[in-house]
């Protein structure tokens, strides 16, 4: 059995990597092969928490202008997508043998704990999989922030941030077939490059408490629990010492 380089990780989802090769709404084989990876890497004694996304219901961002939303209500609606997102992924993590709970930045008791750090901790802590939802609960800021600072918050040992590229490139791989692979990066280099890993609040909360962001390919099977053994896929963000 292989032994793992993290003690406790935050895996960071965009709800656009739910769907699949669907237009919208989740995709049911991606929850499956998402909840069995999730249990092999906790299998390792590896505490896990999870900040997902709303894309693939509502994006905040943008949605605002093309509905004419206010950017608040537009921000509130897509932390509610991503409640919706966080009860599915529980759904079908606890129909795998995983124990799991909910904590929602947005008080809704009837379906979620509230969010209490102590509380998130003492969960970790007892082997369940702590699902944050809501975002911060507060409009203007990203699930790549909310990911961040409950990061932070629960002193994990790194962020695993999951796209559908293996990596952080110099262009569009996918428009781009020349596009450069980065095996490392600086937060600076991020920032200054302007390389879209994560929005640059998120960049520069993990940049000042020198948290480390391992980018890596979702969609190949297998990919969280090599990364959480350590094998070098994909692309690491770290204060370059």
């Amino acid at each position: 059995m292989p032994k793992p380089k993290y003690r406790r990780i935050l895996l960071k989802l965009s709800g656009e990597a739910l769907m699949g090769k669907q237009a919208y709404g989740i995709d049911e084989g991606i929850l499956a092969g998402l909840s069995k990876e999730i249990r092999e890497v906790t299998g390792l004694g590896v505490q896990v928490a999870l900040v997902v996304g709303g894309g693939n219901i509502f994006r905040g961002i943008g949605s605002n202008l093309n509905l004419g939303i206010e950017r608040a209500s537009a921000d509130y609606m897509g932390m509610l997508a991503t409640v919706i997102n966080s009860l599915a992924l529980q759904d079908v993590l606890e129909r795998s043998g995983v124990d799991t709970r909910v904590l929602s930045a947005i008080e809704m008791r009837a379906i979620a704990e509230p969010y209490i750090r102590r509380r998130a901790l003492r969960h970790l802590e007892k082997g369940r999989v702590v699902i944050f939802a809501a975002g911060t609960g507060n409009p203007y800021f990203t699930t790549d922030t909310a990911a961040a600072l409950r990061a932070m918050e629960i002193n994990a040992d790194a962020i695993l941030k999951a796209t559908k590229v293996d990596g952080v490139y110099d262009r569009d791989p996918m428009v781009d077939r020349g596009a450069k692979k980065f095996a490392a990066l600086t937060y600076l280099d991020v920032l200054k490059k302007n390389l879209k890993v994560m929005d640059a609040t998120a960049i520069s909360l993990c940049m000042d408490n020198s948290l480390p962001i391992v980018v890596f390919n979702l969609t190949r099977k297998g990919n969280i629990l090599k990364v959480v053994t350590g094998e070098k896929i994909g692309t690491v963000v770290h204060g370059g010492k």
